[in-house]
């Protein structure tokens, strides 16, 4: 199992254990999009010595923005082992639904507090090298429901 499949089922775990009982399905292009509430799971891998820089602006800065845009944090998670280890954060987030999130993103993006501090923690170079994304919602068989 990849490093990215292993969080993400500690995610979902966790998420159960803490009573998160919500209905997320994999996007396709052949289904449509979840109208409930949705999890997004993002990895960021950082810029080469970037990692501490990315953290601390998860820590210090990100989180607050999440809640102002009502995006819920559920876990954040380093890669400790495998190709991402040291390099990459891992996390969730709800969202009423995949517009709502749509929505969100781009509030957050465009707010300008965020722009200043995205500035000015780039000032000596991008400390984010890569971002991937999707969205999903757990299976009938899953025990997150």
């Amino acid at each position: 199992m990849s490093v990215r499949a292993s969080i993400v089922s500690a995610a979902l775990v966790l998420a159960a254990a803490a009573g998160f009982a919500l209905p997320f399905a994999t996007v396709t292009a052949q289904q449509p999009a979840p109208a409930g509430p949705v999890f997004e799971i993002r990895t960021y891998t950082a810029s080469a010595g970037k990692l501490d820089a990315l953290k601390a602006r998860f820590r210090d800065h990100t989180l607050r923005f999440f809640e102002k845009y009502n995006m819920k944090s559920v876990a954040y998670w380093e890669a400790v082992d495998g190709p991402g280890a040291n390099t990459t954060i891992t996390y969730i987030l709800m969202h009423d639904s995949i517009e709502a999130a749509r929505k969100n993103w781009a509030a957050f993006n465009a707010d300008p507090e965020w722009v200043e501090i995205r500035n000015k923690s780039n000032a000596d170079g991008n400390i984010v090298a890569k971002v991937e994304s999707y969205f999903a919602r757990p299976l009938d068989f899953s025990p997150i429901k």
